[in-house]
């Protein structure tokens, strides 16, 4: 394939990215403090968050079929019409169950990272139009274009009404059609191989430690945690987004690291040793007695705790064969979406139950438990590749 074409795809595919997760940055935020005004309890967010990661799941699971036959543009395209007709309900309801079926078609991500089919399409598309010694560092401006933009998002919460901020996800969609229209060659659907999958194990043992991190994850989403900051602490939506805007600029400037310690370090110890870092200062947040310590600790966590990010991504598409690509893709990020629905209900419940800080316990402890289990599993598998 030519640069040319390549790098089409990859400019197509980052401007999707960067107006997608640009709505995300303030959705994210928005949606449970809305869901609140429209009278929903702490208990039911939770509820809420997970039906929206439940939609997601659903739409990762759908998608693969049509990516495997019909090629990336299909899938991206049709992903990006749900997001359209999404933003149009929206706009026309005020209806808490509306609203959050709205943010199961549109994908709505939640996290402070995303999530979701359009993640799971775009990464292959992006492992096949690059080289796989470029592929670490074209992930990890993947990643940080998405943060970067998500940050903008969260600091322009509070600049409209909640009708403006979703005609704005209703005009992302617009582009992330046309961006999606121009992909051509380079991610157009391989012909099936009659070969049985060689990988299926490993990728189910990826899947499943990925699915124990986004199980914990699902513990401290942004959503929550701006809930959680907003009742215990009373910080406004205007504070809310500036802490939020601070804390994706600096996990997007994090990921800049992710290259050049994959380098270093090999992708494995990188995912392992930033996560498990990060995960500590996670925990030290359920301590902290005042607001500025808690955004201290949750920026420290920020910092570090998605350099795993675009290392894992470069090393899923490494340890497969390129035609087993989609299967990875799709089933770590099912597993992952499917595994970090469940825990917003239960963390809804432990905060009216128990306390509004023994999420980030149960999150932080699970996720280190994650780390050390996926250095023990996968030290002696090496990329097919390097990345």
């Amino acid at each position: 394939m030519s640069g040319f074409h390549a790098n089409r795809e990859v400019l197509a595919i980052f401007v999707a990215k960067v107006v997608r997760t640009f709505c995300y940055g303030y959705l994210g935020i928005l949606l449970p403090l809305y869901l609140a005004d429209l009278g929903l309890t702490a208990s039911g967010i939770g509820a809420a968050v997970t039906l929206t990661l439940v939609g997601s799941a659903i739409l990762t699971w759908l998608v693969r079929a049509p990516a495997e036959r019909l090629g990336a543009r299909a899938a991206l395209v049709g992903l990006a019409g749900l997001t359209g007709i999404a933003a149009v309900l929206l706009l026309v309801s005020e209806s808490p169950s509306l609203v959050i079926f709205a943010a199961m078609l549109g994908n709505i991500a939640v996290g402070t990272g995303e999530t979701g089919p359009f993640l799971s399409i775009e990464q292959v598309a992006i492992a096949r139009a690059v080289q796989a010694q470029g592929r670490t560092t074209i992930l990890s401006v993947y990643n940080l274009l998405g943060y970067g933009a998500a940050a903008l998002g969260a600091a322009a919460v509070s600049l409209g009404t909640p009708r403006t901020l979703f005609a704005g996800f209703l005009v992302a969609a617009v582009v992330q059609v046309g961006a999606y229209a121009l992909l051509g060659r380079v991610t157009v659907a391989r012909s099936p191989s009659r070969e049985p999958p060689s990988s299926t194990p490993l990728i189910r043992r990826l899947a499943g430690l990925f699915a124990l991190d986004s199980f914990a994850g699902g513990f401290v989403l942004q959503s929550l945690v701006a809930y959680f900051l907003h009742t215990r602490f009373e910080l406004s939506l205007d504070a809310l987004g500036r802490v939020f805007f601070a804390a994706q600029i600096l996990t997007a400037a994090s990921l800049l690291l992710a290259p050049r310690l994959a380098r270093a370090w090999g992708l494995l110890p990188t995912m392992v040793i930033t996560h498990l870092v990060s995960n500590v200062f996670l925990i030290g947040i359920a301590f902290a007695p005042v607001a500025g310590l808690a955004i201290a600790l949750l920026l420290a966590n920020r910092l570090l705790s998605q350099i795993d990010v675009p290392t894992r991504q470069a090393y899923v598409m490494a340890v497969v064969p390129d035609r087993e690509r989609e299967a990875a893709a799709t089933t770590t990020t099912l597993w992952r979406t499917t595994a970090q629905a469940i825990t917003p209900l239960l963390t809804g419940w432990v905060m009216q139950a128990l306390t509004l800080s023994t999420p980030f316990l149960l999150g932080g402890g699970l996720k280190i438990v994650y780390d050390v289990l996926l250095y023990r599993t996968f030290k002696d598998v090496k990329p097919r590749d390097s990345g």
